[in-house]
């Protein structure tokens, strides 16, 4: 079920209702509510999917409960791991590796047949599998005590505002808030709604318009000038992170509504003054997951330089894995690895923990140019994240670097200034919201300034929308 679909239009209100008759009843009738509604809203997409995710949820349940004895504590954290990363190796990558293999094999002249079993990518399968996985390892750690209330937890995992795309969440933030009573929070629901309509509004206006001319541009590289390429190159910048970030509003402004606080996923990344500072600021939950659970295990930055850069870059690496199985992604999360090294060998990785330009109106000159820097390496990386191979990412970024004034198609005039225009109210908006949470956050304003916004915003999103239910780009992750 799509956030921007008449159906969840529907869905929604009917589950709230329903959820907050039950608050006298009490919070684990509301629990109870919940798992049964977010089965319902993932099980629109393919029911099959719900024997994965309870699954999932089943043993690591019983393995919380295991953890807490003195015995077999790293069996019972074995078996978490492995049903989790093979639940999720099987379906996400199976065909890949096979692929994989067999043209390695046949590049040696052995005939070895490349047919895969073309296995369905359940929906979300990447976050719910890391959300519970990462509850199993902190109560092994002993950062969080076990649950015994199966409904609770079981609603923890399938929480359906965050179910297919994140945030991520750990199980010492959220799980608490199933396991006490929650009332209706007027002021919280309240900015809930401004930040949905927020992540609407970069959803349906900016990222969805924006997405037609990215497919064309990126399906026709070869005939396209190169300053269009670069245009849509910039472009698809823009598109994923109106998309990714809109959801992950969307999802924050739900769960506000249920009595529920998300940790922020987005803040305001392409506002970074180097790549350190960028990776603290999209899509945090999955950077934090791997720093935590991957590159601290490894040693992180406590075995000497070399292993250190190693440890960066195989996370980096495995980020990018993540993201899907193709070898872009593995040669786009390698890339940012690579950026990465030299700003920590150079120390000036935790720098610029602040936030850009706070308290001025405008930035330093040393700011745009670590901004614009940072965006410019970013995009590059793009090219591969959103190219259906290698051999199309090195064509294109051919065509950009080394051939800057070829000729080829353009986009119209028209559809150019319009396309920018949505991305220039973006920016502004975002830069002078950039110490708050969202872009709509502006309770604090008068309210003949925050109603007008308020409207026109809506407005927009009736008058300018894409309203063709485009799927989420991080759903196929």
């Amino acid at each position: 079920m799509l956030f921007n679909s008449w159906v969840f239009a529907l869905f929604l209100p009917t589950v709230f209702a329903a959820y907050w008759s039950l608050q006298h009843v009490g919070h684990r009738a509301q629990n109870a509510l919940l798992l049964i509604a977010s089965y319902v809203f993932y099980g629109y997409w393919d029911a099959r999917f719900l024997v994965l995710i309870f699954v999932s949820s089943l043993v690591d349940y019983v393995v919380g409960v295991q953890l807490n004895t003195r015995e077999h504590r790293r069996v019972w954290l074995a078996l978490s791991v492995v049903v989790n990363l093979g639940i999720l190796g099987f379906f996400k990558y199976f065909d890949f590796f096979k692929g994989s293999f067999a043209s390695v094999v046949n590049s040696l002249g052995l005939n070895v047949s490349t047919a895969t079993l073309d296995i369905l990518l359940p929906v979300g399968i990447s976050f719910y599998t890391f959300q519970s996985l990462s509850y199993s390892i902190d109560v092994y750690r002993r950062k969080t005590e076990p649950v015994h209330d199966p409904i609770a937890f079981f609603s923890y995992v399938a929480f359906f505002p965050q179910l297919v795309a994140g945030p991520i969440e750990r199980a010492q933030r959220l799980l608490p808030q199933f396991r006490r009573p929650r009332s209706f929070d007027m002021p919280l629901a309240k900015d809930g709604i401004r930040q949905m309509l927020w992540g609407f509004f970069k959803k349906i206006v900016v990222a969805d318009n924006i997405a037609p001319h990215v497919d064309a541009i990126f399906a026709g590289g070869a005939d396209f000038s190169s300053p269009t390429l670069w245009f849509g190159t910039v472009l698809f910048a823009f598109q994923i992170y109106c998309d990714f970030s809109g959801y992950s509003d969307i999802a924050i402004g739900i769960a506000r509504l249920f009595g529920f606080r998300l940790m922020q996923n987005f803040a305001y990344p392409y506002f970074s003054r180097n790549i350190a500072e960028f990776w603290r600021r999209w899509h945090i939950s999955l950077s934090t997951w791997f720093r935590d659970y991957l590159y601290v295990p490894l040693g992180g930055n406590q075995l000497g330089p070399l292993r250190h850069a190693v440890n960066v870059l195989i996370t980096f690496t495995v980020s990018g894995l993540w993201h899907g199985a193709n070898w872009t992604f593995v040669v786009w999360g390698l890339l940012n690895g690579l950026y990465y090294l030299p700003i920590m060998w150079l120390g000036r990785h935790k720098r610029h923990v602040d936030i850009v330009a706070a308290g001025r109106t405008l930035p330093s000159v040393s700011d745009v140019v670590g901004i614009v820097v940072t965006f410019w390496f970013t995009t590059i990386a793009w090219v591969f994240f959103r190219s259906d191979s290698l051999t199309l990412a090195i064509d294109q970024l051919n065509r950009m670097l080394l051939t800057p004034f070829a000729r080829g198609e353009t986009l119209p005039g028209s559809w150019t200034a319009v396309l920018s225009a949505y991305i220039g109210i973006l920016v502004v908006a975002e830069w002078l919201q950039r110490e708050r949470r969202h872009g709509l956050d502006i309770a604090h304003l008068p309210v003949t300034i925050r109603w007008p916004v308020y409207l026109t915003t809506a407005l927009a999103i009736a008058l300018l929308g894409n309203f063709g239910e485009l799927q989420f780009i991080y759903f196929q992750f």
